[in-house]
């Protein structure tokens, strides 16, 4: 199975493209919202691959769906504190970038995931399992930021929602500031 969850629009549109040439079953997970178009139209997707969206040198955050959009804006604010974010989008969950994920976090002090999904088998596990396996096992010190194990809840809107679950901006800053 392959497991897609696209940063906006423009990103579900090429995911969409590259299903039909993929073998084998696919699922995309998209968001209902209206989200900021993040992704260049002209950058072709590349499958089973994460996406640097934002250099930094002291932490990185790898987010999924539109918890990019969450993650620049959280990196945006930390940078005006003097702290310099690495904001990696993976549209891809599965097959999983492990390599890319290693490369991403080498020299970083700190990792933060956030995802709108359970942090129960995600992208945060996902993440923790590339950085403590392999040769270039990493050192650093990983935060995950998701829906507990817990049942749903409603809202008048997302952001509602996105401030129950604690997946807002500053708690991404939270995050990043308590693992620095």
């Amino acid at each position: 199975m392959n497991v897609f969850s696209p940063a906006d629009a423009t990103e579900t549109a090429k995911i969409v493209k590259a299903m039909a040439e993929i073998p084998g079953p696919c699922y995309i997970r998209v968001n209902r919202n209206d989200v900021p178009e993040m992704t260049d139209p002209d950058e072709p997707f590349a499958f089973g691959k994460i996406r640097t969206i934002r250099e930094g040198k002291d932490a990185v955050i790898f987010a999924t769906g539109y918890m990019v959009y969450q993650a620049l804006e959280a990196a945006k604010a930390l940078e005006a504190d003097g702290v310099s974010i690495k904001v990696i989008n993976v549209a891809t969950i599965k097959p999983f970038d492990v390599q890319g994920v290693q490369a991403a976090a080498a020299g970083m002090k700190a990792a933060v995931t956030v995802e709108e999904a359970s942090i129960y088998g995600g992208l945060g596990s996902a993440v923790c399992e590339a950085l403590c396996s392999g040769p270039s096992r990493s050192r650093i010190a990983v935060g995950v930021l998701g829906i507990q194990d817990a049942f749903g809840t409603c809202a008048q809107n997302y952001d509602e929602l996105l401030t129950h679950y604690h997946l807002m901006p500053k708690d991404i800053i939270a995050k990043v500031k308590s693992f620095l």
